[in-house]
């Protein structure tokens, strides 16, 4: 699919969100500018927002780094967001999880994981197909997440949702491909 909105240039996103972007890549050892980012920020004041509300759960909530990597694993697999996917199999790595458990948290199976993994994963699901929970997902969910956390699980799934809406309908591409294109020499 070719992009409905192209990645922002310098001149598009701002000098302040250029380099707010070009810092974050760096720090986050990306290749190139994200093109996630340089998409959202041609709408400049909603993308400074967004990445306040956005790190105020990644990297800096209150639960704990695995199970946020869970949550967006999970959520990007079963909105078929592959940019999130390609993303966070290299952060859920850094966040120490296992190559079997990323495969594991982007399929169908509850198997193998611990009493609050497995809530969280069911709680995501449940989430994912009918944006709100049974109380029993609700009380399981619970008995492994204090109220705070159960707060921002609530926003962080409902924000990996949009984002997926977002991107699968852009048609944003996966960066490496973009970054291949932008900076290839031509053949001949």
């Amino acid at each position: 699919m070719t992009p409905r909105i192209t990645p922002g240039r310098r001149s598009d996103i701002g000098v302040v969100n250029h380099a707010a972007i070009t810092v974050g890549a760096r720090v986050a050892k990306v290749p190139g500018l994200p093109n996630l980012f340089t998409t959202m920020a041609k709408h400049r004041s909603l993308f400074r927002g967004w990445l306040m509300f956005a790190g105020r759960m990644m990297p800096r909530g209150k639960l704990p780094r695995r199970d946020t990597e869970l949550v967006i694993l999970r959520t990007a697999w079963l909105n078929r967001c592959e940019y999130e996917l390609d993303h966070h199999r290299r952060i859920g790595a850094q966040a120490g999880l296992t190559a079997d458990q990323i495969d594991a948290a982007a399929s169908e199976s509850l198997d193998g994981w611990t009493d609050r993994e497995r809530a969280i994963l069911s709680a995501a699901d449940e989430l994912h197909a009918s944006h709100n929970l049974t109380d029993a997902a609700w009380t399981e969910l619970r008995r492994h997440l204090s109220e705070r956390e159960a707060i921002e699980f609530l926003l962080l799934v409902g924000h990996y949702e949009m984002l997926a809406t977002f991107i699968n309908t852009i048609g944003i591409e996966l960066d490496h491909q973009t970054h291949r294109q932008r900076y290839s020499k031509p053949q001949g």
